[in-house]
């Protein structure tokens, strides 16, 4: 994953954003908020996750499949590796 070494720190700012989502939904639970904001802030957290898993992904087919300077053997693990992704990420 060294080519996600220069986009490291705006990856982990989502993570950050996302860890305090996490943190809003867990306080709205304990504290009995109204369902509907519980609802939202949830859509928001998924939201923010589905963004960072769509950069991670990008990254993944620019440097594992697209990249000109591959060998085949690479190109298809690369494949493979986001397919497995894409599939998980799917369900």
């Amino acid at each position: 994953m060294s080519h996600l070494a220069a986009e490291k720190g705006a990856l982990l700012k989502r993570v950050k954003r996302i860890a305090g989502q996490v943190q809003a939904i867990e306080k709205a639970l304990v504290d009995e908020a109204d369902c509907a904001a519980t609802l939202f802030l949830v859509a928001s957290a998924r939201g923010a996750m589905n963004g960072l898993l769509d950069e991670i992904i990008k990254d993944h087919a620019w440097a594992h499949v697209a990249a000109p300077s591959l060998t085949d053997e690479e190109r298809s693990k690369g494949m493979e590796e986001l397919l497995e992704a894409i599939q998980r990420y799917s369900k």
